[in-house]
């Protein structure tokens, strides 16, 4: 398995990792095969979160089986405050069964509001600053959708990691990447296979992986086989052929007419929907089928697309010529 450095961290990670979201619809014993599989495979990087149900649970008890020092562990909290994120820093210690976390995130930050509260006085970076010099946690990293955050967070210094969607159809982090990879920050790629939507797996992550610019593609994995599958990738290292990449962007362009990549762009909605998070629970519900996951989320949502009024402002302003208004109403029929 081949291995990177992760930016300043210099951690040795994998370029294959293990992404935490689907291991929550296995059963226990399931999730040690999974992490056990993985570290036969060489694969020494788990990436989870707070807000994926039982996954930091499962995890925890697994590595207590295959054993913690194996690997690289991050995981993630949606907290912004101090205290709150003191309480999430605890249940992930006790939840993973671990007396340290080698990367904690900040996850999914959705708007520059939000970084410069992380940042401020009552922030949450204070608590995980305190927290990495008792030991708590080794490194500090940020997670999000948006390259226009994770660019302006790396000009903060106060980051060790990135982590962003990335796969053929989302490219649009390609110059965050390399800027954070110029400024020592490790790379962690999220979504390698568009949340399930590319269905050439292997191509993805070989594209991926042909990358300089990223440190490690975590794709989510709940079977033996795809554990299999997907480290063989860094294994076996190589470039796609011509035939190859035609084949993985045929595909990648025709999900283009209705596949929202999270530019924001449509944003604000005059109905308060967040247009894009719509197509990503539905994404979780349909493709990685973590419906009842994606259903409490969706429902917890003040503004749904179910309140859209059809006004067409965010068609307007789609770089991509999404036609929203039809995609919200899929989202609907899907989610209620």
């Amino acid at each position: 398995m081949e291995r990177r450095i992760l930016g300043r961290t210099n951690l040795e990670v994998s370029v294959i990792g293990f992404g935490g979201i689907p291991i929550q619809r296995v059963d226990n014993e399931m999730a040690v095969k999974l992490i056990e599989e993985s570290c036969n495979r060489g694969i020494n990087f788990i990436d989870t979160a707070r807000g994926y149900n039982e996954s930091e649970s499962l995890i925890g008890e697994a590595l207590e089986k295959v054993g913690r020092d194996k690997f690289v562990l991050a995981t993630k909290s949606m907290k912004r405050d101090y205290d709150g994120m003191l309480q999430e820093l605890s249940i992930s210690l006790k939840d993973l069964r671990t007396n340290y976390i080698d990367l904690y995130q900040f996850h999914n930050v959705r708007s520059l509001e939000e970084l410069d509260f992380i940042l401020s006085e009552n922030g949450a970076l204070k608590a995980l600053k305190e927290a990495k010099e008792k030991g708590i946690i080794k490194e500090i990293g940020i997670t999000s959708h948006s390259p226009e955050i994770l660019d302006k967070a790396i000009d903060t210094g106060e980051f060790a990691t990135i982590q962003c969607p990335y796969n053929p159809v989302e490219r649009q982090a390609e110059e965050v990447f390399k800027k954070a990879k110029e400024m020592n920050i490790g790379v962690i790629v999220m979504k390698p296979l568009a949340g399930g939507a590319i269905t050439n797996g292997e191509l993805s992550l070989r594209f991926i992986a042909d990358n300089p610019n990223i440190s490690v593609a975590i794709p989510g994995m709940d079977t033996l086989e795809q554990v299999s599958s997907n480290a063989l990738v860094g294994i076996d290292k190589r470039k796609l052929t011509d035939e190859e990449e035609k084949k993985l962007f045929e595909e990648a362009n025709s999900l283009g007419s209705q596949f929202c990549r999270r530019c924001g762009y449509c944003l604000p909605c005059p109905q308060n929907i967040d247009i894009p998070v719509q197509f990503l629970m539905e994404g979780y519900y349909t493709r990685y089928n973590l419906k009842e996951w994606a259903k409490s989320r969706y429902d917890a949502m003040e503004r749904r697309a179910v309140h859209c009024v059809e006004c067409g402002l965010c068609e307007g302003r789609c770089p991509y010529n999404l036609p929203i208004r039809k995609m919200l109403k899929n989202v609907v029929k899907k989610l209620g």
